[in-house]
């Protein structure tokens, strides 16, 4: 009989030395590099934005040296149709995600974590679920769609509240699309992948998704 205790423990160091080299890689990206990233990563980001047009998505604010920019939440703002809303993600004690309306960068507070997080009123844990387009962070995604995060399992908590069918998107450097990431149950995949270079890709073997992948591919338009 396996000894899932010990094969759990393995799981759990792979993902742990991941997370290291990755971290490494993107904190050795220079200012320029990061700059350029966020550019392109945005700008196929608001192309999705304009052809979904959603009622309501959600995103985050990206810190340090993630994909995306800081000003990101301004660019999607910008994007949507003026009723949409936008909600980001607020840190709860216990690592789930609750969640607020973007609405100005003056909305925004520091929170713990090196976070920033909207001050408006907490609409509960479940409003992600009626989001139709769910941005996520990620430090490396594979070809199904699972994604490997800073360990903390909150995203993994949200996209367990997200609907199959909606369209969840992770944002990430070039190199960070991998052919396999370690897996364990509570991990929750995918649809979607946006890369500086590679833009947006959708994920073949992801729930959902019944195409090749390199179908998935589109530019800005």
């Amino acid at each position: 009989m396996p000894d899932f205790a010990d094969e759990a423990e393995v799981t759990h160091e792979a993902k742990r030395e991941a997370r290291v080299a990755l971290l490494a890689r993107r904190r050795a990206l220079t200012g320029p590099q990061r700059a350029d990233a966020a550019t392109r990563v945005q700008a196929e980001l608001v192309a999705l934005v304009r052809r979904l047009r959603p009622a309501r998505m959600t995103a985050y604010v990206p810190v340090g040296s993630e994909p995306g920019g800081p000003d990101l939440p301004a660019v999607l703002r910008a994007a949507l149709e003026p009723a949409a809303e936008l909600l980001l993600p607020v840190l709860r004690d216990d690592l789930d995600l609750d969640w607020a309306a973007y609405t100005a960068p003056e909305s925004l507070v520091a929170a713990g974590r090196g976070l920033r997080e909207p001050a408006g009123p907490r609409l509960g844990r479940s409003a992600v679920a009626d989001a139709e387009l769910v941005v996520v962070p990620a430090l490396a995604v594979d070809h199904r769609g699972l994604r490997l995060g800073r360990g903390g399992g909150s995203y993994d908590r949200a996209l367990a509240r997200v609907p199959v069918a909606t369209v969840t998107v992770a944002l990430l450097h070039d190199g960070e699309l991998v052919a396999s990431i370690p897996a364990q149950p509570h991990d929750r995949p995918v649809r979607a992948v946006i890369t500086p270079a590679g833009g947006l890709r959708t994920l073949a073997e992801a729930p959902g998704v019944g195409r090749p992948a390199s179908a998935g591919r589109t530019r800005p338009r």
